[in-house]
């Protein structure tokens, strides 16, 4: 269906196309955020949310996750959760982090949601590309959440095409009409032409699916090996393009930001700090690699940051 009419109420859509998935997400905090609503958030976390949530009028209760596993708990939920609570906001695969939210996670936060009454809004833009065997669940597979749940994904993330900018919002009929509501007043319409690809390559996959995560499976490993062997301590990467390198576990006394700055500068390496992440207190040293790039790349790559790291 055309975006310009995908804000059409039918009765039982389920399904609202965006210009990507930052729109769709725009229109999920615009539709389901009222001035004082407080948002359970995650850091780190995608740099879109944060101006998104406040500027539609919501109020930040942050989640601090740390390495090397990226995990929450009961007392951590019990700590932003409350009466006020209207919305979580949750990415898995987590990017920049390269976690996987386990299945005991989920089910944690699905309770907490249910208890709350609260909504969430799920960015699984990363959904087909994990690794070693592992499958994405989506948190509206849980129990209670059918109802509750805002799922976004992304062809720009499941088919490698980002400048088409194809992104969906997937959600029960009611929530739908909320989130097509918003939808229609942001973006009059996205590409037919490129709806009409997405919806080719959706339905009919091939190997796609297979090759692409292995692909990109192959490159992690390539790099994690490299780095290793050049001395770094290297975090695990379940999913995303991405794998994070622990600065002080590597022997590099500087910090994230510090230390890529000076790496881009003297030595032409460009990374990450995982701190840019963080809206507060954050985890200052972890640096986030991007691994789908050409082994040459990569094996050059490990060479300049050991140089900047004086490895060699």
């Amino acid at each position: 269906m055309p975006a310009s009419r995908a804000w059409i109420w039918t009765g039982e859509q389920e399904i609202v196309v965006t210009s990507g998935a930052t729109e769709a997400l725009a229109a999920a905090f615009l539709s389901l955020i009222s001035p004082g609503d407080e948002v359970v958030l995650f850091q780190p976390l995608y740099d879109a949310y944060l101006p998104m949530v406040k500027r539609a009028g919501g109020v930040p209760r942050l989640v601090r996750l740390a390495p090397p596993h990226w995990r929450f708990d009961r007392p951590m939920l019990e700590a932003v959760f409350s009466d006020r609570t209207r919305l979580v906001v949750l990415n898995s695969p987590l990017n920049p982090a390269g976690s996987v939210v386990p299945d005991e996670d989920l089910a944690l936060l699905a309770e907490f949601c249910r208890r709350h009454d609260a909504i969430a809004v799920c960015d699984e833009v990363w959904e087909g590309v994990v690794f070693d065997g592992r499958s994405h669940r989506p948190l509206i597979t849980f129990p209670g959440m059918r109802d509750r749940c805002v799922k976004i994904g992304s062809a720009g993330k499941l088919f490698g095409m980002t400048g088409w900018k194809v992104g969906f919002l997937c959600a029960a009929p009611p929530l739908t009409r909320a989130l097509a509501g918003a939808h229609q007043f942001l973006t009059f319409t996205t590409p037919p032409n490129l709806q009409t690809a997405v919806a080719f390559g959706l339905d009919e996959p091939g190997d796609w699916f297979q090759t692409m995560p292995a692909g990109l499976q192959a490159s992690r490993d390539r790099l994690s090996a490299a780095l290793s062997a050049a001395g770094f301590a290297v975090l695990p990467s379940a999913g995303t393009y991405f794998l994070n390198i622990d600065l002080a576990a590597s022997g590099v006394d500087e910090d994230d930001r510090t230390f890529a700055l000076r790496a881009v500068r003297d030595h032409g390496v460009a990374s990450i700090p995982v701190s840019a992440f963080y809206a507060e207190d954050p985890v200052r040293h972890i640096l986030r690699l991007c691994f789908a790039k050409a082994d040459d790349t990569l094996d050059e790559g490990v060479r300049r940051l050991a140089r900047a790291a004086g490895k060699t």
